[in-house]
């Protein structure tokens, strides 16, 4: 964010439907449970936030920055995320299916479950950082980068994948081989993901 954290006015509310927060500082905000459907965030620093059920369905978040947050479940559907930043999060399961997000990038901490089916996202960035299941069922991506990641199971069923390097990823499982077209992998990433491909040809492998 380029916005200087001393050039950030204090938060001390809550998230409601339809708020407008503009340059805030949410330090340390306890959102459990908090409502913010339709919330516009510009500008914004959530750093140490608990967001433990948030809702932040059909909101905007605009060049702002999520660092040190956690929560069980975070649920942003049909959201649009642009210029945004998460570091060092710890979240169980972030749900953002039907979002469009554009220039978001992932860094460090550990998401469980990443729900961006159907959504469709533009520059998207997964940098040290561990990701149970990496849910792009139906999903619109463009420009897909990994540096370092771990992800435990990847789906892109009915995916659309163009310009998506998954070279820096850790694969272990992948769900929905035909939508992987598009994909750049290594041949490490290949030599893994063989049986999933032998499958989805039907090629049977013996000796």
């Amino acid at each position: 964010m380029a916005t200087p954290t001393d050039a950030l006015d204090p938060w001390f509310g809550s998230l409601e439907p339809e708020a407008d927060l503009d340059r805030m500082l949410l330090d340390g905000a306890d959102l459990v449970g908090a409502d913010g459907e339709g919330a516009r965030l510009v500008e914004c620093l959530l750093r140490g936030c608990d967001l433990d059920g948030a809702i932040l369905d059909h909101a905007h978040l605009i060049d702002t920055t999520l660092t040190e947050c956690r929560a069980g479940t975070v649920r942003a559907r049909s959201a649009t995320w642009r210029d945004v930043t998460v570091e060092g999060c710890r979240f169980g399961a972030l749900e953002v299916f039907g979002s469009a997000w554009d220039r978001v990038t992932i860094r460090g901490g550990k998401i469980d479950y990443l729900n961006l089916r159907d959504a469709t996202v533009r520059e998207l960035r997964l940098v040290d950082c561990t990701i149970g299941d990496l849910d792009l069922a139906g999903a619109t991506v463009r420009a897909l980068r990994t540096e370092g990641c771990q992800v435990r199971r990847l789906d892109v069923t009915r995916a659309q994948l163009r310009d998506a390097d998954l070279r820096g990823a850790e694969l272990q499982a992948l769900d929905g081989t035909a939508g992987l077209r598009g994909a750049t992998i290594s041949p490490e990433q290949l030599y893994d993901l063989a049986g999933a491909l032998a499958d989805h040809l039907g090629v049977v492998v013996d000796r």
